[in-house]
């Protein structure tokens, strides 16, 4: 696997659709070629070389699946990150930095992509074991690389995840999609999924579903500007479109989750459209799961940064 920071420049080529999209996040920014799930982006900062806080265990950060997803959503954990421990803010297949390809975007892809971005990290780091903190749907990407790839990824914490509303968790077929095969057909039809691309990544649109993220109009304006900038990128509506058909969203994340034997903190909000985790409850009494519901929207960090991150790193310490 090959190194290199990203060229302020354009690049393009048969394989790749990067604009100018400036950088989310400060620090180093970098490309990590020649990976199974293509071509990914990371963001790194980490604290002086010499202190102890540097010799602790890496941690990724994965940003949510949505429209205009990028590692802009993970900003507060990213910015604390740079006094606590190396810190990675990961731009996934589709978004941000990363590769913007046409093809499939799935549920292997994107887990090959924690894989990938595991390993990498984990060869930086003397082979150290990395933690991960994974938001909304990615958290079922995370959960499975660490049950494919257990002695890899040493704690997972899990905001808002995906596939405990409900009474239930799921138990379907092994990394079947939920979505229906003629809804993906449907949405990645060339004919109409540009338009239909530019209706979803309007400001205005952004701002309503934001809104309901956070169950307040009391948004991240920052987030907002770069996710809405980040729709003009080329390829940007591929991987999107995968996610608005269900073809990112697992039928058997439950057993997944039953899998883990690594120690797990789930925290959410409780306002907003994402305050149903009643199936979490089936998890609750294993004794590496704790739960914390938290007076806020979907992304609690951005509202409660300074105890969010102390939660964090009493968790990882």
């Amino acid at each position: 696997m090959r190194l290199e920071p990203l060229s302020p420049d354009p690049v393009t080529g048969p394989d790749s659709a990067v604009g100018s999209l400036p950088n989310a996040l400060s620090g180093e920014l970098h490309s990590i070629a020649g990976a199974r799930a293509g071509r990914l982006a990371a963001y790194h900062t980490a604290p002086a070389p010499a202190s102890p806080a540097a010799a602790r265990h890496p941690l990724l950060l994965l940003h949510s699946m949505n429209a205009t997803a990028s590692a802009a959503e993970v900003r507060p954990l990213y910015e604390h990150g740079c006094n606590q421990r190396p810190t990675y803010a990961a731009d996934l297949p589709g978004f941000g930095h990363a590769e913007r390809s046409h093809r499939p975007y799935t549920i292997r892809l994107m887990t090959d992509a924690v894989h990938d971005l595991v390993g990498w990290i984990a060869a930086r780091h003397e082979g150290r074991p990395v933690d991960v903190l994974a938001v909304s749907l990615s958290v079922e990407f995370a959960v499975r690389a660490a049950v494919e790839a257990p002695e890899s990824i040493r704690r997972l914490a899990l905001v808002s995840p995906t596939g405990m509303n409900g009474k239930q968790l799921r138990h379907g077929s092994a990394e079947a999609p939920r979505g229906p095969p003629w809804l993906r057909r449907a949405l990645i039809d060339r004919r109409w999924s540009p338009g239909l691309y530019r209706i979803l990544t309007r400001p205005g649109v952004v701002r309503y579903f934001l809104n309901g993220t956070w169950g307040s109009k009391a948004i991240d304006e920052t987030m907002w500007r770069y996710g809405v900038r980040s729709t003009k990128e080329p390829g940007a509506e591929y991987a999107p479109l995968y996610f608005v058909c269900g073809a990112l969203f697992a039928a058997d994340s439950g057993t997944l989750y039953e899998a883990l034997q690594q120690p797990v903190w789930v925290s959410h909000g409780i306002r907003g459209d994402f305050a149903d985790y009643r199936a979490g409850a089936l998890l609750q009494d294993r004794p590496n799961w704790r739960f914390d519901a938290l007076p806020t929207g979907a992304l609690p960090y951005f509202e409660m940064r300074a105890e969010f991150n102390a939660r964090l790193d009493a968790f990882l310490d």
